[in-house]
């Protein structure tokens, strides 16, 4: 745990160090990100916000998990750091399409679900044949072997946990920080169960994502954008998939849930009923503060809310008899 913690605290440290000379590039070149017209006035005064702050932290979470973590005895951990790879690269993409003055816009949701299906799969079925991790861990009940069930549910929660992170990067600090406190509920998770390089590798990505917040936090200085948004949640999703707590990932992960699904229900409400509305905007941090809500006040309850489920979500992953 001593090296775990040790390593999460390394990766803030650089996330902070490089974060500085690469807030100011974005800032130098004006690579800042375009807003909605949809969105409030609150936000049309955040135009220009330098993006691709993801960069802050993956950079860390790649030095440092290449330096602390034994990823030729534990080959496991390269899955995570593919995904990253190459949501990252997407994500990348998409971010440049929604720069200020660029006419084509970001990647088509479509085109985004398409390729998370399909790299899902991929992951899936490297977790089910290489890994081994192909059961589901019910509380108070057991360990039970899903066989090839488990793909399909692997390939869900991958693209619905990237998705609700995407979903959920809407204000400052927002994403990053709930991100981060369902990590370190992971890497909790993994040390009790002896995997000691799984937790080192949640505990890095939780430092790096602390350090990105340093930059992040209201005003913000920079925004991670997809590029850090979709590699949060697709690697978050097998972290959980690793420790075979994937059950557990809907109530650690509940904020995004909630933004997810409002999303959901509003998209299908208005097509059912011919144009009306349940929330005043969605996702649901834009209803709130529709209705009165100030960001910086969504983003510390949504992180009390996410601290609340970590505690239920380790608690319920050892009451999983061994």
């Amino acid at each position: 745990m001593i090296h775990a913690l040790l390593s999460g605290a390394a990766a803030f440290l650089l996330a902070v160090v490089v974060g500085l000379p690469i807030v100011r590039y974005l800032r130098r070149r004006s690579i800042g990100k375009s807003i909605s017209e949809y969105l409030s006035e609150a936000h049309q005064i955040k135009a220009g916000t330098p993006t691709f702050g993801g960069f802050i932290i993956w950079l860390p979470t790649l030095i440092v998990t290449a330096a602390a973590v034994e990823w030729w005895e534990h080959r496991s951990i390269l899955l995570p750091l593919l995904v990253i790879g190459a949501t990252g690269a997407v994500g990348f993409i998409d971010d440049l399409g929604t720069l200020q003055n660029r006419k084509q816009g970001g990647l088509s949701w479509r085109f985004k679900v398409i390729f998370l299906t399909l790299l899902s799969i991929g992951a899936a079925w490297v977790l089910f044949e290489y890994i081994e991790v192909e059961s589901i861990n019910i509380p108070w009940v057991g360990q039970y072997s899903l066989g090839y069930w488990y793909i399909p549910i692997a390939v869900l929660a991958i693209v619905g946990t990237t998705t609700a992170v995407a979903v959920s990067d809407g204000l400052d600090a927002l994403a990053g920080g709930t991100a981060l406190i369902c990590f370190v509920a992971y890497g909790a998770i993994a040390f009790v169960q002896g995997q000691e390089f799984v937790a080192t590798f949640a505990f890095i990505i939780a430092g790096a994502s602390l350090g990105y917040l340093w930059y992040n936090a209201h005003p913000a200085m920079v925004i991670m954008g997809d590029t850090g948004a979709l590699a949060l949640g697709s690697s978050l999703a097998v972290v959980a998939l690793m420790t075979g707590h994937w059950l557990l990932l809907p109530i650690i992960g509940i904020v995004f849930v909630a933004e997810a699904l409002s999303n959901v229900i509003q998209i299908g409400y208005f097509k059912l009923s011919g144009g009306k509305r349940i929330f005043k905007q969605a996702p649901l941090h834009h209803h709130l503060e529709r209705i009165g809500w100030a960001e910086t006040q969504i983003v510390t309850r949504f992180w009390i809310l996410t601290i609340a489920a970590g505690f239920v979500g380790v608690a319920f992953a050892l009451a999983v008899p061994v």
